[in-house]
């Protein structure tokens, strides 16, 4: 299960990234982080843009919706996500999931 936890901002969700991949994608759960690939390099924040961008496009969000946290050098990131409840965020996150395992 993804960890989210709200806040007076939103809700922050975090990441486990792995950059320098083969292609863009969720790729599942990882110790209750969401598992995120990127094809870019983890060098001066491109994997981080990278891996908002996606998660953007990903959830049907505005790139501005999303904000980093921490973790700008770290493959854990704690992202902020704004303008979204909790209850629509999972069911965003859960249509992403029923996505990667449908034929």
């Amino acid at each position: 299960m993804i960890s989210l936890e709200e806040n007076d901002q939103g809700i922050v969700i975090a990441v486990k990234a792995q950059p320098a991949a083969r292609r863009n994608a969720i790729t599942g759960v990882h110790d209750g982080a969401l598992k995120v690939a990127v094809c870019q390099a983890p060098e001066k924040g491109k994997a981080t843009a990278a891996i908002l961008e996606l998660l953007a496009k990903s959830l049907g969000l505005k790139k501005r919706q999303l904000e980093l946290l921490s973790g700008q050098t770290s493959p854990h990131k704690k992202i902020l996500i704004t303008g979204i409840g909790a209850a629509e965020l999972t069911e965003k996150i859960a249509k992403l999931f029923e996505d990667l395992v449908s034929p």
